[in-house]
């Protein structure tokens, strides 16, 4: 259950096709003052609590952001079906950018408003090399805006949705754009189970066939690899969305916790990295906050609106 569930704003700018998604216009001196326009966070190990709460701390930071002006963005691994509990919290402009960056969403509609994913041609192909590296110890599934696809081998502790096409091959049963393809490999495959390991072992089986990160930030047994089209990182489509609201990175913090929301971190003019975050990933930042279970993201949220509430009080000159 998540704390203090906050309704949209009823002034919340509304687009041409029925979505919200304007950014406030930059307050005179607030880039001099390092205020920023856009706080892009991660979710699960940054924002959310251990448990996947947003903590009441948290709840009263994002809405001090929205009252001073700072649009939040939910920059996450998570396919949108995942954000329904989460809409009240993305203020007025109701957009989390999901799946690595495979989608744009408007969460209060649970409708996808942009996808940078891969054809079924491109999928085969995936799959064909990865089974060629380790043959039946790869066990795939995918993520589309229709939903969740697998293979009877690939095991996830998620619920899977009802009706989930189930198959031997993944090409069988993915829809026409896959967002994520999902790898898991056996053990017995002999692969190397640390992240950073295994990352590097599925991007050179793939190439430049797919992009390769991972969500997991410590060594475990259902180690995961998430494959998306060349090119498409948060980094990316946090870019294309924020440069389309007339925002540059100069004016755009973002926080993570593990090696795939490196490309966001370094693309953002000021990076934060949680407590708990990878070790690369705190070495990378311009700031360590603390950790996801001692609300380090409010940390951030809570300075983000004091420098914008200063800049918008400061006298006219």
């Amino acid at each position: 259950m998540l704390a203090g569930a906050r309704p949209a704003r009823a002034d919340a700018a509304v687009n041409g096709d029925g979505t919200t998604g304007a950014v406030p216009a930059a307050a005179p001196g607030a880039e001099a003052a390092g205020a920023p326009r856009i706080v892009a966070s991660d979710l699960d190990g940054t924002l959310l609590a251990p448990d996947g709460t947003v903590s009441p701390r948290t709840v009263d930071a994002l809405a001090a952001c929205e009252d001073a002006g700072v649009v939040v963005v939910f920059v996450t691994a998570r396919p949108h079906r995942w954000l329904t509990e989460l809409a009240a919290h993305v203020a007025g402009h109701g957009v989390a950018i999901c799946a690595n960056g495979g989608s744009v969403v408007d969460v209060g509609a649970q409708r996808v408003l942009e996808q940078h994913g891969m054809d079924r041609a491109r999928v085969a192909a995936v799959a064909a090399r990865l089974r060629a590296a380790w043959g039946p110890h790869v066990h795939l599934a995918a993520e589309s805006a229709r939903g969740f696809a697998a293979e009877h081998g690939f095991v996830t502790a998620h619920e899977q949705p009802p009706g989930s096409p189930v198959a031997a091959r993944i090409e069988d049963v993915a829809d026409a754009t896959t967002l994520k393809l999902l790898v898991r490999v056996d053990p017995a495959a002999g692969v190397d189970r640390a992240p950073d390991a295994f990352v590097a072992a599925l991007q050179g089986a793939l190439g430049d066939l797919a992009h390769v990160s991972t969500s997991v930030t410590g060594p475990q047994a259902g180690l995961l690899g998430e494959v998306a089209a060349p090119g498409v990182t948060k980094a990316a489509t946090l870019a294309r969305w924020a440069g389309s609201h007339g925002v540059a990175a100069a004016d755009v913090w973002a926080v993570g916790d593990a090696p795939n929301d490196l490309p966001m971190l370094t693309w953002a003019g000021r990076s934060f990295a949680v407590g708990n975050a990878h070790p690369h990933v705190r070495s990378t930042v311009d700031e360590v906050v603390p950790s996801n279970a001692d609300d380090g993201v409010a940390h951030v949220l809570e300075r983000a609106a004091a420098l914008a509430r200063r800049v918008a009080d400061r006298p006219a000159r």
